[in-house]
């Protein structure tokens, strides 16, 4: 008998009883709910939310098996068993994909995705019980994407605390899938960032091990210090990039875990743009206005010789698109389907804003080196507002080409 006969077959058992919303929530989780429309319907596809949801995961997948290898690799090169090859040519080297880079980022990985799934969908099931409805499956890419936009090094318990608080406060208050204002991932590492500064930040986070190496040497032992400070975290102290454009654009730098390789993202991107599940516009419109942003501050960058701000002012507008998690953000934050505008004009607007806010945040505040989190959240608020002007507009044209036809009969 196969699960699905099974848990058909203690439906009834379960039927009227206090563990039926908590039977049927999981049933669904598991499988599509058996309701189906029986009237007649506007529009016929195979596609339901639990498939578009897989397919995000899908995407996600590759993102997180480099992030596994790339954590390993910085791992190994930071605590010298490894040196960086030069040209970017980690993606060619065996040492990249060897079976111990694996091991050593397979081992801090996967807790990350588990807490991250335990936590939230435990957190998913309780509100599904206590509202009497099925699990709703937009957490299937919440879940992934938290581990992916967080450093190796996060503890495991404050991960639990920002998912609680990011499913709660950032989702169920308002609902439930659908009706959050706000990207939950996004809310969940502004949540982190905000209330755990020193494990979001700093050149010791992003690099395994480079934590516990720091506090081992304050205790006194004699250790030589490990340095995994991200790119935009250099620039933000002045320092220029010493990392190749081959190296930014495979991801063979320190970082998130998924993050990092910007090739792997725009594939991915593709890939949701080819199933239609994200908007190219979106996507596309973020990545130019970053992309001007930087040309700006290309301009302005030889007024600031001698500052902080000259080394971030004068990167060449093509790489703030290689770095940090722009890439990560156009192609799977800023295109969230209920945050993001939901108009083409107002799509266009929303993620031009976003990619020039980002860059923006990122060359002003070196306390905020990386500034895609910030300029989405801040678009998702706006989105709303773009949207209501983008139809009012279309209104006011329609009624003025309605008087002309109407003066000219």
């Amino acid at each position: 008998m196969s699960l699905k006969s099974k848990l058909n077959t203690l439906k009834e058992k379960y039927k009227g009883t206090k563990m039926e919303t908590t039977f049927n929530a999981l049933h669904t989780f598991l499988y599509t709910p058996n309701e189906v429309t029986h009237g007649g319907t506007h529009i016929k596809a195979a596609d339901d939310l639990k498939r578009t949801m897989n397919m995000v995961v899908l995407a996600l997948i590759p993102c997180l098996i480099f992030g596994i290898f790339n954590a390993g690799y910085q791992h190994e090169v930071a605590f010298g068993h490894l040196t960086h090859p030069a040209e970017g040519l980690a993606f060619c080297s065996g040492d990249f994909w060897s079976w111990t880079n694996f091991c050593i980022g397979f081992i801090k990985v996967l807790p990350l995705v588990v807490v991250s799934y335990v936590v939230g969908l435990g957190i998913e099931f309780i509100f599904a019980t206590i509202r009497g409805h099925e699990v709703e499956e937009g957490y299937l890419v919440t879940g992934m994407l938290v581990p992916l936009i967080v450093p190796v090094d996060i503890p495991l318990w404050m991960l639990a605390v920002a998912v609680a608080f990011g499913v709660i406060i950032g989702k169920e208050v308002f609902g439930g899938t659908g009706m959050n204002i706000l990207n939950p991932a996004l809310t969940i590492r502004a949540f982190l960032f905000f209330a755990y500064p020193t494990s979001m930040t700093g050149d010791k986070v992003w690099v395994e091990g480079a934590v516990q190496r720091a506090k081992d040497i304050a205790a006194g032992a004699n250790l030589d210090a490990v340095s995994g400070e991200t790119i935009l975290g250099n620039l933000a102290q002045g320092h220029p990039i010493h990392y190749t454009d081959s190296d930014l654009l495979f991801g063979f730098i320190p970082g998130s875990v998924g993050e990092t390789s910007t090739i792997l993202i725009l594939l991915a991107g593709l890939f949701l743009i080819y199933t239609k599940i994200a908007s190219w516009r979106v996507m596309v419109s973020m990545f130019v206005g970053a992309w001007v942003m930087g040309a700006i501050f290309n301009v302005l960058a030889p007024s600031m010789v001698g500052t902080s701000f000259y080394a971030i002012w004068s990167v060449p507008a093509y790489q703030h698109l290689l770095i940090g998690g722009l890439a990560f953000g156009a192609v799977f934050m800023a295109t969230d389907p209920v945050t993001a505008a939901q108009t083409n004009t107002g799509k266009y607007i929303y993620g031009f804003l976003a990619g020039f806010i980002a860059i923006a945040i990122r060359c002003f505040n070196p306390a905020y080196p990386e500034g895609v989190m910030l300029a989405i959240l801040l678009m998702n608020v706006l989105a709303p507002t773009i949207d209501h002007f983008v139809v009012q507009a279309n209104v006011s044209r329609r009624k003025k080409r309605l008087k002309t036809v109407t003066k000219t009969a």
